[in-house]
This record gives C-alpha cells, sequence and structure tokens, in this order.
C-alpha cells in the first residue's frame, strides 16, 4: 500500500471547504480523538484514531459507536518486529481484543517498544494484510500529517453507508472527511499559501537581506524566503531550499550537515551578491521532531538515516516541494540555479513547473558523528557529494 499520491501530491485539488475538513481532522487525531473517514463504497466508513494517542475513552467510544471491534493498522517493519514474518505487505492489520488496554494500542505502534515485551496477548494478535485500495493509504497518511507514528486503529462502521457518513458523523459530534479530500489535500494547502509579512533583517552573512513569510492556510508553521540583495527575475536565481532543522541549525548539532548548509547556502548567496534561501517547515525530512528523536533512537541501535525512517512507518524521505515551487511562483521567480546535492529536489521543481537550469553542488566536510549519515545519502538516496 503506497503513499506517492500524496508524497507527489497526486489526486484531484481540494475544495478550501474540504482542505478545512483534512486540517480539523489533523489536529483532532493530535489531540486522541475520534475522526470519520469514508470512501465511494457502502461498506467504506471507519472510524479513525492515531494509535500512538489511544486512550480508554477514544477506545470505548469507538466500539460504542461502530458496533465493531477496532483493529490496528501498523507499517510493515512493526508487522514484521511482532510476528517474525518477513513476508510482510506494506501495512497490516491486527485484530484488538475486547477491553483492550490503551497502553497495549501504544505498545503495539511504537518501534521502540521491544515485540517480546507484549507478552501473550501480543503472541495472539491475528495480523492480515490491509486490503488494497485507497481508505487505507488515507488513514494512515492522516496520522503521518499530524506528526504522530503512521499507526491508526480503526472500526468498521456496521450500520451506515458512505452516502450517509456525513450526516451520522455530525450527529454524533464527530469530525468527517472522505478519501477524495485528502487525496487532494496536498496540492491544495501548496496553492492557498499566503504571503503575509515582510522585513529587512540584515544577516552576519549578507548585511542587503529581507525575510518573506508564507502562511499555509491551515495556521500552520510558516514558511520563510530568505532574500539576499536584488535577485535579476529575468535570469536564473541562485535558490537554495532548506528544509529547517532545529537539532542541526540552532543547536548546532553534529549528526547532520544542516547547519553548515544553511549558513554555507547564505555565505555563498552573500558573496554572489544575490539570491533566495527557501527555509521550508519540514523538520526531520517531514516526519517531524519527534520523529526525527525517534529516528536517532533507532540510529544509536544500529539502523541507518534511511532504515530509521523507514521502521517509524515513513518514506525515506516525506518533503513535498509544492509549497516551495508555489512560493518561488508568488516571488516572480521562474528559473533558478539550485543550491543541492539531492536530485529529488530538481525533479520536484521541474514538475511544478519550475526551471532548473543548474545544479550548484553544495559540500561540505563531514565529521566524526556525521561521516555515515553522509555516506548513506550517497549509497541509498542518491545524493551527489
Amino acid at each position: 500500500m503506497e503513499n506517492s499520491q500524496f508524497r507527489n501530491g497526486g489526486g484531484t485539488a481540494a475544495s478550501p471547504s474540504t482542505q478545512t475538513s483534512v486540517d480539523r481532522a489533523i489536529s483532532e487525531l493530535r489531540r486522541g480523538g475520534l475522526v470519520l473517514v469514508h470512501g465511494s463504497a457502502d461498506d467504506s466508513v471507519l472510524l479513525v484514531l492515531a494509535a500512538e494517542m489511544a486512550n480508554q475513552i477514544a477506545l470505548a467510544t469507538m466500539v460504542r459507536l461502530a458496533g465493531s471491534l477496532p483493529s490496528v493498522i501498523v507499517p510493515r517493519n512493526r508487522a514484521r518486529d511482532i510476528t517474525g514474518n518477513e513476508a510482510i505487505p506494506p501495512y497490516s492489520s491486527m485484530a484488538l481484543p475486547r477491553g483492550v488496554d490503551a497502553a497495549l494500542v501504544r505498545q503495539i505502534a511504537d518501534p521502540l517498544f521491544e515485540p517480546e515485551k507484549l507478552g501473550a496477548l501480543g503472541r495472539a494478535l491475528t495480523v492480515v494484510p490491509v486490503r488494497a485500495g485507497r481508505l487505507g493509504p488515507a488513514v494512515v497518511q492522516l496520522a503521518k500529517w499530524a506528526r504522530l507514528l503512521p499507526s491508526v486503529v480503526v472500526a468498521r462502521v456496521t450500520d451506515i453507508k458512505a452516502a450517509e457518513a456525513a450526516r451520522w458523523a455530525h450527529a454524533q459530534g464527530l469530525l468527517s472527511l472522505g478519501v477524495s479530500d485528502v487525496e487532494g489535500y496536498v496540492e491544495a494547502s501548496a496553492r492557498r499559501l499566503s504571503r503575509v509579512a515582510s522585513a529587512r533583517v540584515p544577516l552576519a552573512a549578507a548585511e542587503n537581506a529581507r525575510i518573506v513569510a508564507f502562511r499555509p492556510a491551515d495556521g500552520g508553521e510558516e514558511h520563510l524566503a530568505i532574500i539576499i540583495g536584488e535577485p535579476d527575475l529575468d535570469a536564473p536565481v541562485l535558490v537554495r531550499l532548506h528544509s529547517e532543522c532545529l537539532t542541526g541549525d540552532l543547536l548546532g548539532s553534529l549528526r547532520c550537515d544542516c547547519g553548515d548548509q544553511l549558513r554555507g547556502a547564505l555565505k555563498e548567496i552573500g558573496a554572489q551578491g544575490s539570491g533566495i534561501l527557501l527555509y521550508l517547515a519540514q523538520e526531520g525530512r517531514d516526519i517531524g521532531l519527534i520523529n526525527k528523536l525517534r529516528a536517532y533512537q533507532l540510529q544509536d541501535l544500529g539502523s541507518d538515516t534511511v532504515d530509521a525512517n523507514e521502521q517509524l512507518g515513513f518514506e525515506a524521505d516525506e518533503r513535498v516541494y509544492l509549497s516551495a515551487a508555489e512560493m518561488l511562483h508568488q516571488l516572480g521567480v521562474r528559473s533558478v540555479r539550485l543550491m543541492t546535492n539531492n536530485p529529488e529536489k530538481i525533479a520536484q521543481l521541474k514538475r511544478c513547473g519550475v526551471d532548473v537550469v543548474e545544479r550548484v553542488a553544495h559540500i561540505f566536510p563531514s565529521n566524526a558523528h556525521n561521516e555515515g549519515y553522509l555516506k548513506t545519502k550517497a549509497a541509498r538516496t542518491g545524493h551527489l557529494f
């Protein structure tokens, strides 16, 4: 069960009203609430709860409203660790017993919780593949966007058809949304970025600089465009796409090269006289800070940076650059000289209508803490060093 339609912005763009439904559903999942997600088939109506946020009240409410026992959907690596079975599909569903403790649900979802500690109840879990379709990927993607572990508790609502789902959910005081809302969310969010503020901010690397803030329609974290000098918009603009990294950018972490890349890019753009650095709210390759710290824990146990993300249930890189392309369009930038070692950034920008006329290498010396990380990026994700 692949999520490429969400990563690449596939699907029909959602309307503002349906995008708001997804925004609210993400917030509800983050606080441990239930949402209703429906497909087009009559039996495709699910109550959904983020497994990481499972609590007894929500589980009991789920069973009472759905009329069926819940199951927990977990990604491939977690199902493999629990069952010992190597032949596992991308996502599997584990039926939960009646009256299951919420702590057990959270432990099932947590890749850092050792499977043998689940005890007899864990060994008795029935594991079945999640059937092919659109509904399973959609509910998992909601958990990802909520910056939670990509495991969800679901219960099929037995007596409700998809056409009746929204009205039934409203009567129960629940949020509801359709699969098509989720599938169009990425593109809709990027297209609805608003340019909200601009100010001159002299930088150590470039005194002639200003910052332009772009706010997403969901009210989430702003993306920033750091404009140095006066770029000639009739010529290719020197541009760097930089995903925020609190540990590297602010704290000077030696586990990655992010801080070096940020400061090095500003220095180089300043030296060349003009250019733009887009500072994107995509912490941890867009899995969020908490999940990035979890990935670090897995790396300390022996995984590399790619395996750690995949053990958590994420892609090696979850970033989508539709928002970056939209920012460039709004700034009047049509063609760029892109400072990057990542071919995927080039490919995505080109798909979004930005002409990348040149790749500008952006390489910095490794250290004892990030040497393995950089080697992994070169060998497994195609970075050019």
